[in-house]
């Protein structure tokens, strides 16, 4: 009796042992692989902006044409979008160099040793690649949108565009088309209306009347509802024979009432701008937009991009895991190749990423097998290098 309560001591005293042992594993490699995976991203930071852009910053300060305040200011909001990159490669490598280095010094060895699988090995790893999702995710759905229209102000930076926008009837034949010559921060300058005529030649429309006004603006009509406010307009009526008939000025009128104002201001706001300066939420209402309109081609991307917004975060957990197999090595095995193989996984990520944008802008393959595409792959490679390692 005595000797089965002792054993029942020893064990118990056995199992607090092997839990505090777990508690300290977790502890020091969570720290080891966060301090690695930090270095690492201020390194690839520094090399990223250091090249090109901090060289511009100090030609345009020593030029004048940004105060040391604006260069500071720039380089600081070009940060975000250096970080969605840095992320996963910088977890890469910190946990590639980290389990390296635990190889080489026999520690992985030990934790082998006394009954530890690779599943509970990474389990910290994994911890880390979770939090550094959420990271890369907020990056691209918060900072960098907000980098990108503080960067606008500090390097003044006016992009004028020129948009096209078009009414179809219910046969699909052209209604109206708005050409707006000018759109800078929000104002129209130079917009054509051409009023097309009802009768349908072999190769073209008849106009029946051509509007050009010199300013425009978003606005509400006499209803409360949103329109085009024009300003300082000339008609040009047009007769059967392609001759203008009659020229009147008017100083304002409204056009497309309701939602189709909205969606054509919408869309035109929207085209002069790039996929990341767009929040999650943004980016979801441009693409149904897109949609709406039959804008097939730009729809497809934009839903590629959209959906990468969500699938390509967790490739940083892919890369922890990929890390920590490359770092599995024996004692006298070159370090150099897992640090090459890292790089030509990462080189082969971001190369592949406009290709697989190009099949979903042609529809060559549907939007959301583009967006899954690069991480099943990544899965894939990883269960193949998984199950060559003697682990």
């Amino acid at each position: 009796m005595i000797l089965l309560q002792e054993n029942f001591i020893l064990g118990r005293i056995s199992n607090y042992k092997m839990k505090k042992f777990i508690t300290v594993y977790d502890k020091y490699i969570f720290s080891q692989v966060l301090i690695t995976t930090l270095v690492a991203i201020l390194l690839f930071t520094v090399v990223w902006i250091a090249p090109e852009e901090l060289l511009n910053t100090i030609k345009h300060v020593l030029q004048g044409e940004y105060t040391p305040k604006a260069g500071f200011l720039g380089l600081f909001y070009e940060m975000p979008k250096i970080l969605g990159k840095a992320f996963p490669v910088g977890l890469l490598l910190g946990t590639l160099f980290t389990f390296d280095k635990l190889s080489k010094d026999s520690e992985l060895t030990i934790f082998r040793a006394v009954g530890m699988p690779f599943s509970r090995i990474v389990r910290p790893v994994l911890v880390l690649s979770f939090i550094v999702t959420y990271l890369c995710f907020i990056t691209y759905d918060k900072l960098i949108p907000y980098s990108c229209y503080k960067l606008q102000y500090i390097k003044e930076k006016n992009h004028i565009a020129q948009f096209i926008y078009a009414q179809h009837d219910d046969k699909g034949h052209p209604d109206h088309a708005y050409v707006v010559s000018k759109f800078l921060k929000g104002s129209m300058q130079d917009i054509i209306i051409l009023d097309f005529a009802n009768r349908v030649y072999n190769d073209l429309h008849g106009l029946e009347n051509v509007q050009v006004a010199k300013f425009g603006s978003m606005s509400k009509n006499e209803k409360g509802e949103p329109c085009w406010k024009l300003t300082d307009v000339t008609s040009y009526n047009i007769d059967e024979e392609g001759i203008f008939k009659a020229i009147n000025h008017t100083d304002e009128m409204n056009v497309l009432d309701g939602h189709s104002a909205e969606d054509a201001y919408m869309l035109m706001l929207n085209s002069t701008k790039k996929e990341r300066d767009l929040t999650n939420k943004d980016l979801k209402k441009y693409v149904l937009l897109l949609k709406k309109e039959n804008f097939d081609e730009e729809y497809r991307l934009m839903l590629n991009k959209y959906l990468q917004r969500y699938l390509h975060p967790f490739v940083c957990v892919l890369l922890a895991v990929l890390g920590c197999l490359l770092g599995f090595s024996k004692p006298r095995e070159q370090k150099l190749i897992g640090f090459t193989i890292a790089i030509g996984c990462i080189f082969l990520y971001y190369i592949t990423l406009p290709f697989f944008d190009l099949m979903a802008e042609k529809g060559i393959l549907p939007p959301l097998i583009t967006a899954m595409l690069p991480p099943l792959l990544f899965l894939g490679a990883i269960i193949a290098f998984y199950k060559t390692r003697d682990l």
